[in-house]
């Protein structure tokens, strides 16, 4: 199969995954903390990926170590946490919308500090996106006074991380299988994942009970298929594509998303749909040829 068909078959993939992830760590904190959602996440990714991938490690050299460091604290560490107090904090629905912001980040490090092309038709489709962000935030908080919108600042933090993350992976780590780069990823923040989870007070106060039962197992699919399966599948795709179309997955979260959303008896008004829509306009014409 041609390059060009595999990478619109990752990224199908990858919307359908994703787009289910926000509603499986709301699940998730119904009997567990935010912090405790992140530490969780990592830690099983962890290990399914090291049953997989172990052999993987040892293709990487001395050289790649610093990078995938970095793509593992800004792709992978920080949103873990950082995605989990939004949604405790704001619908899932409203997180995914606001991840979109993530190819229009892309663009902007990239081209500022990786060196990548930008053209200023691609600065329109930037500004087009912040003003959608900027509706989609504060009519939201205006229209739902009982949610607090500061966290959906924790989407956008979480947005520049995976921006970071994707030029890093792009520029620096294309010579390594896709595998390999997960599982490096993962390896180095099993101990931070630990220490966290611990100081959390999980083994202290945590008890397996037909209430808190549901959560781990949201928990575990959003590890295993959520991040193992889906952060391999997406670092291949950075690696056959560029960083931009890999980060057009956002395009497609949303709609999964904002569904499953719905479904579970959250609202969206019109005015927000709208702020979505001028979020998504400006990714499109971002990718525009």
């Amino acid at each position: 199969m041609r390059n060009v068909q595999l990478r619109w078959i990752y990224l199908l993939v990858l919307s359908i995954i994703w787009g289910s992830s926000f509603i499986l760590i709301k699940k998730s904190l119904i009997g567990l903390t935010p912090i405790q959602v992140g530490a969780l996440r990592i830690l099983i990714t962890a290990i399914v990926l090291l049953s997989v991938g172990f052999k993987e490690l040892f293709t990487i050299q001395k050289k790649h170590w610093y990078y995938i460091f970095l793509t593992a604290v800004l792709g992978t560490f920080f949103p873990a946490f950082l995605f989990a107090y939004a949604i405790n904090g704001i619908d899932s629905s409203i997180a995914s919308i606001l991840n979109s912001l993530t190819p229009l980040n892309t663009l902007l490090i990239g081209a500022l500090l990786f060196g990548f092309r930008f053209i200023p038709r691609q600065l329109t489709g930037i500004l087009i996106g912040l003003i959608g962000t900027a509706i989609l935030i504060f009519k939201g908080a205006e229209l739902n006074p009982h949610q607090n919108y500061w966290y959906a600042f924790f989407v956008i933090a979480s947005s520049i991380g995976y921006a970071f993350n994707v030029n890093i992976l792009k520029k620096y780590l294309s010579d390594l299988s896709a595998l390999s780069v997960t599982t490096g990823n993962f390896v180095i923040l099993i101990i931070p994942a630990s220490m966290v989870l611990w100081y959390s007070g999980f083994f202290q106060t945590f008890e397996l009970t037909e209430a808190t039962r549901p959560s781990l197992i949201y928990i575990t699919l959003l590890a295993v298929f959520g991040t193992a399966f889906a952060k391999t599948l997406f670092n291949r795709l950075v690696q056959m594509s560029s960083p931009v179309f890999s980060t057009s997955v956002t395009y497609l979260i949303p709609i999964v998303a904002v569904s499953w959303g719905l479904l579970d008896g959250e609202h969206l008004k019109v005015i927000q749909l709208i702020g979505g829509a001028l979020i998504l306009l400006g990714v499109y014409m971002t990718n525009r040829k």
